[in-house]
């Protein structure tokens, strides 16, 4: 990996009085995946919110490519390069996906047919649906079409929460296949908030566990995976392996 292109450090956040982040630090490079789990309630998607701007921390720094953006606009962070895909009404139901992806350059000057010819280069799938309405898409396909909206502002950095919810087994592989590809053959570096962490784990390159507000467990991937503690705790370790294959959901 090379130097960090985001990093946060000691993030103290949360909603009013209620701080849900008691000093959490996490850190990204070019072209890596990282995942973050944790049960309920840990602050998975409370860190996403922080770090794209929409809560602001009480304390803590966040760096983008070594510039300080903590006290940073949304807008200006999407600007500076900062993607985010939430969780849930994530695609407008009633534009086509075309009407979606232009939506995508709201905050960013750029050249509308370029970007939407560089999107549907990365996301080829796209133009099978292009000019049907987003609200007629599978969750699959809607999940793909928010990938593609984000990757319009030619983001450095894409911050994704649970893109697998609610979808299908088939789905989420195909979900997880293109966010590895868009990391790996692109250089984006992806935050992911999973509740698939067996899947999640797979096409990542760090994780971070969460609990209770604070960093519990930072490493490899492959090695969190296989870590006996966390495996029992968060990913279901013991579960049957059909569970999984059916698309049974853990570690959320």
């Amino acid at each position: 990996m090379t130097a960090e292109l985001l990093t946060a450090e000691g993030l103290i956040a949360g909603y009013g009085e209620m701080q849900i982040l008691h000093g959490v630090s996490v850190k990204l490079s070019p072209g890596e995946v990282a995942t973050v789990i944790g049960p309920n309630g840990c602050g998975k998607s409370t860190l996403l919110k922080t770090l794209v701007g929409l809560l602001r921390p009480s304390q803590g720094r966040i760096a983008l490519s070594g510039h300080d953006i903590t006290h940073a606009s949304t807008r200006a962070r999407l600007q500076a390069g900062v993607g985010y895909v939430p969780q849930v009404k994530n695609v407008f139901a009633k534009m086509t996906t075309e009407e979606n992806l232009r939506m995508g350059l709201f905050a960013v000057r750029a050249s509308l047919h370029e970007r939407l010819d560089a999107v549907r280069k990365v996301l080829p799938v796209l133009n099978d649906y292009w000019t049907a309405r987003a609200g007629t898409l599978s969750g699959g396909q809607q999940q793909v079409v928010a990938l593609g909206r984000a990757l319009m502002a030619a983001p450095k950095v894409l911050l994704l929460d649970e893109p697998s919810a609610g979808l299908s087994p088939k789905a989420t592989n195909e979900v997880f296949r293109h966010i590895r590809d868009i990391s790996t053959g692109h250089g984006v570096a992806v935050l992911l908030v999973e509740q698939n962490a067996h899947k999640a784990l797979a096409i990542s390159d760090r994780c971070y566990v969460l609990a209770e507000g604070r960093n519990r467990l930072e490493g490899p991937s492959q090695a969190i995976a296989s870590n006996d503690e966390i495996g029992r705790i968060y990913l279901g370790a013991g579960t049957d392996q059909r569970d999984e294959d059916q698309g049974a959901n853990v570690g959320s």
